[in-house]
């Protein structure tokens, strides 16, 4: 009998083939894969071409030149060497040609006496190959409708913080410091990202229906109690923990489910999905500084709590994942495992950075534009600009990065923010150079925010993509809980009051882009043609 081929050293194998001289090579001709003897921890289910490492096919003896296949008369031959191969050994030739269902019968029996789970007889398991993925359809996008509207609800509203900011320090909490009062709408941001990393995982084990049902109760219920509140630990613990668990878990669901409906058009869908956070960022704001005046606060975000629970209810009816869900005992492996991956961990890194600096345009713009001498009547409607511009961020760099590379337009949209925020923001002090920047920033600002998830995607199993995704919302959270605190804490009182907060600003973008363009190097090198 064949000895066995140790599983996480064959992820991938080629058709065999048969020299001229008798002897039986393999080689690989396409991505076609053998089964893994545990296709739950050792199968390779990187869809893409790009995510094959070179390096794991020569440790499992195939050449990685795609070729055309050798064929003569002992080809019949050569397909029952394959056959024995497949079923865990390193088999011979079979003397003569056998038919298919006799090399199937042979290879059942070898894997049964090797002690080893029955695989099925090529590729990954069904579901995940790249033409499983419907990349459309009613049923698709009914998906993407409802992600758009759980994030309309969600990010839509982290994306008006600037409105609570101003209201919170003109009126309950004016008492309290500018970096005081960011420590609610910062935690509110944070505890939203972080929570993907338990939702995440719960993604994984019980799909998304009770993480949106439930994120939808406990979220609405957060808000109410915004509405009643008036004292600082009062918002802190209503708006900041309480409604961003509930959107933690609906967001997260949203981004997970995507995930697994589109291949090719990934980061359009994405793009088409999040723009529903910038449309929530422009009317959230404007509906907002209308009611407030007329209703007062509580009412105003009572409404909002309404509004949100209408459209949570479509996106708990539409959202679902198209693959079943796998429950598992807890492995706190799971998390760290991504980390010794040096792709996956220098995107996680530059997504940090960038989340670190992203959330003081969309606080301190307001603040900002009135220190700076803007009209009053003016200052309200930044925030919308930049919202409005985002849909188009968000949805036009998927398409893009569809075609020309992920990671490219990435790096591109990444540089445009870094720049603009070191060349425009801090030099501009008239109300047009204001609005040009909350333009450009709308748009870059938006490209990042539907081009992350699809780079994690990217590079990770998709099995795991609830953790995986979750754990690097979890470590970008982190940038956005000590952002704004400290850009209010280096704030001052002259001339110049937020020189400080947009360098840091501007720089931590920038450190972003170096880290992206590292992790494109380790794919790629250096080649800035390729398509990554």
């Amino acid at each position: 009998m064949a000895e066995p081929i140790e599983a996480d050293t064959a992820p991938y194998a080629g058709r065999a083939s048969v020299s001229s001289h008798g002897h039986h090579g393999r080689r690989l001709s396409s991505l076609e894969r053998i089964p893994s003897q545990n296709q739950e921890t050792d199968a390779n289910l990187y869809p893409e071409p790009a995510n094959v490492v070179a390096a794991d096919l020569e440790r499992a003896g195939y050449d990685a030149e795609e070729g055309e296949d050798e064929e003569d008369s002992s080809s019949s031959s050569g397909k029952a060497e394959d056959g024995g191969n497949r079923a865990g050994g390193q088999a011979t030739a079979a003397p003569s040609a056998a038919p298919p269902a006799a090399a199937a019968a042979a290879a059942a029996a070898d894997e049964k006496k090797n002690g080893a789970a029955a695989a099925p007889p090529g590729g990954p398991p069904p579901g995940l190959r790249p033409a499983d993925f419907p990349d459309g359809g009613l049923r698709a996008w009914s998906v993407v409708f409802g992600g758009w509207c759980g994030l309309f609800c969600t990010f839509g509203l982290i994306n008006c913080i600037g409105v609570f900011e101003t209201y919170y320090v003109n009126g309950p909490l004016a008492h309290y410091s500018q970096g005081t009062i960011s420590w609610i709408l910062s935690l509110e941001a944070f505890v939203m990202s972080f929570g993907g990393l338990v939702f995440g995982r719960l993604f994984d084990t019980y799909g998304p229906r009770w993480l949106l049902v439930g994120g939808t109760v406990v979220y609405v219920f957060g808000l109410m109690m915004t509405s009643l509140a008036s004292q600082y630990y009062q918002f802190l613990l209503a708006q900041g923990v309480c409604a961003a668990v509930g959107s933690s878990a609906i967001f997260n669901a949203c981004m997970a489910s995507v995930v697994s409906w589109f291949f090719r058009r990934r980061a359009a869908a994405f793009g088409i999905m999040v723009s529903g956070s910038s449309l929530g960022g422009v009317v959230l704001p404007i509906m907002l500084d209308h009611l407030i005046p007329r209703i007062g606060f509580p009412w105003a975000v009572r409404a909002v709590a309404f509004l949100f629970l209408g459209l949570l209810v479509l996106c708990a009816l539409t959202v679902r994942s198209r693959l079943p869900p796998r429950p598992r005992p807890l492995v706190l492996a799971e998390y760290l495992s991504g980390f010794r991956e040096p792709v996956y961990l220098l995107t996680v890194v530059a997504s940090f950075f960038f989340f670190w600096g992203m959330f003081l345009p969309f606080n301190y713009i307001e603040l900002q534009a009135r220190a700076a001498g803007m009209r009053p009547a003016l200052v309200p409607y930044l925030l919308p600009i930049i919202n409005a511009v985002s849909i188009v961020g968000r949805i036009a760099p998927g398409f893009v990065a569809d075609r020309c590379g992920r990671y490219n337009v990435m790096i591109a949209i990444t540089a445009l923010s870094a720049v603009i925020s070191l060349a425009l923001w801090i030099p501009g002090k008239s109300t047009g150079a204001l609005v040009a920047y909350a333009i450009l920033f709308g748009f870059s600002s938006g490209g990042f925010v539907s081009l992350n998830p699809a780079l994690v995607a990217q590079i990770s199993d998709l099995r795991q993509i609830g953790a995986r995704t979750g754990t690097a919302f979890a470590v970008m959270s982190f940038g956005a809980l000590t952002g704004s605190p400290i850009a209010g804490a280096i704030t001052t009182n002259g001339s110049n009051p937020f020189l400080g907060l947009q360098f840091f600003c501007g720089f931590t973008m920038l450190a972003s882009v170096v880290i992206f363009v590292a992790a494109r190097v380790l794919q790629v090198g250096i080649n800035p043609l390729k398509k990554v």
